[in-house]
Parts: structure tokens; sequence; C-alpha cells
């Protein structure tokens, strides 16, 4: 987007027809994963998991697991609130409350967003040293306390470079939710109801709590009260934090190699 707003369109052009094209984009890398999905080997896991039996795709099946199902939706809650903040909403909320132009904003977001990239793996890697419980147990401490500052002076701020860096703090804690939820979720699950298992109760709450968050907050931009959403966003990490520290952590006592 950055590339075709800057290099290749009109302002003109990317409002009447460009902002397809990164849409278009997506779509063809999809089908180009499908293909190359279709020819990747399975994991011995599941390999042994269908000598021992067939896979469970069934709800019935996943029934089984309700403490897992409700681990999955607690642990994203927050983490997902956080997610959508911080990539969907950021590029409004810096336009429209921090009063950045068009092209401070994409240039803000496209940093900190390359920013937020470099963390995943460098978190990823710590929680295979540490465990993936002390990440999120971070993440949902330092949520819960450094929101409602972070975005508060950041709307104060007129500077793209101090919102740049504030943006840039928030994903020193949200990336410890980003870089393993994934991984987290999956090893909750033995490997006959894993896909269902991580995958049903994983949507329904991004739609819920994630996709909703840009919404929520203006919605309470219009009735003049957008700070709420500050609260409304620390409020969600702190639950999600309640899941984090009473849960097992799944590094040290992962069901993926379980068969059942």
């Amino acid at each position: 987007m950055l590339l075709l707003q800057k290099v290749f369109l009109t302002p003109e052009e990317l409002r009447d027809w460009g902002w397809r094209i990164p849409f278009v984009i997506g779509a063809l890398l999809a089908i180009f994963a499908a293909v190359m999905r279709r020819g990747l080997h399975e994991t011995e896991a599941f390999e042994e998991a269908k000598k021992v039996s067939k896979p469970s795709g069934s709800i019935t099946g996943l029934l089984k697991y309700p403490r897992e199902l409700l681990l999955v939706v607690g642990l994203t809650a927050g983490g997902t609130a956080a997610f959508y903040t911080f990539t969907t909403y950021m590029q409004t909320f810096v336009k429209l409350s921090v009063g950045l132009t068009e092209d401070q904003t994409t240039f803000v977001i496209f940093g900190s967003l390359i920013f937020a990239t470099l963390l995943q793996p460098i978190y990823g890697a710590l929680s295979d040293r540490i465990g993936r419980k002390p990440l999120l147990i971070f993440f949902g401490v330092v949520g819960t306390l450094a929101t409602i500052p972070i975005l508060t002076t950041l709307k104060e701020t007129k500077s793209p470079f101090t919102a740049f860096l504030l943006i840039c703090a928030a994903w020193i804690f949200v990336a410890g939710y980003t870089s393993i939820n994934a991984i987290v979720k999956a090893e909750l699950f033995p490997t006959n109801v894993r896909a269902l298992g991580v995958g049903l109760p994983y949507a329904i709450t991004v739609s819920v709590f994630g996709g909703t968050a840009p919404a929520v907050a203006l919605y309470f931009k219009s009735l003049e009260h957008e700070d709420w959403f500050y609260y409304y966003l620390s409020g969600m990490i702190f639950l999600s934090l309640i899941i984090y520290a009473t849960m097992r952590d799944t590094k040290h006592e992962s069901a993926m190699h379980r068969h059942e």
C-alpha cells in the first residue's frame, strides 16, 4: 500500500480503485498458499495419530475438551482486542484523533508494523527457552498497566516520531501475545481435534472481541468519550491475564503429541 500511495498511483486513483489492489494480491497469495499446502507432508504427530485413531473433526469430539475451548476464548479475547487496536484501528486513531497527515500516518503505521514483525521471532525464541506462560503474563500485566497511559499520551502528541515510539512501545508487550498465541492454542489439544479445537473458538473470539475493537473505539469517540475505549481495552487484557495466570504452561505440558 505504501508503494502504491507514494510511487505508482495518485491519491485520486488510490481512492477510486487502487485500494482494491492489495486485496487482489492477498487473494492470489491465498491461492498460492493453498497449492503449497497440498504438497506438504503431514507432521509425524499427525501420521502417528492416524495409526491410533481417525482424526475427529466433529463438534461432538470437540466437546470432550470444554476446558480447553474456554481457555482458547479467554486467552484470545484480550490479545485479539489489542492486536486489532494497534493494527487496524491505529491508522484511524493517529489520523483522526492525533491529527497526523495521510503521509505521516502511513509512515508511522508502516514503521511500527516493521518493528512488530521483528519482535515476533525474538519473542518466539524466548518462549522456547522460558516457556509460553511468562510471555503471556508479561503481555497481560504490562498491557493492563500501560495501555491507558500509552493511548492517552498518543492522543495528546502532535509529533509523528513520538507517535511512532509510543506505538512501538505498545508492541513491546502486545508481541508477548501475538508471537506465541497460535502455538499455545495448538499445544492445548491432542492431534485428532487440534484443527477444529483451535480454529472454531479462535474464529468466534476474534470476531467478537477483535473485529469489533475499531467499532467500539469509534462508538466511544462518537459519544465524545474516546478515553472510555482505553479502559475497555485495558479491562479486556486484564480478563485474559487471569487466564494466563491460572492456565498451565503449554510449553512444558503440551498435548500436541497426545493421540486420543
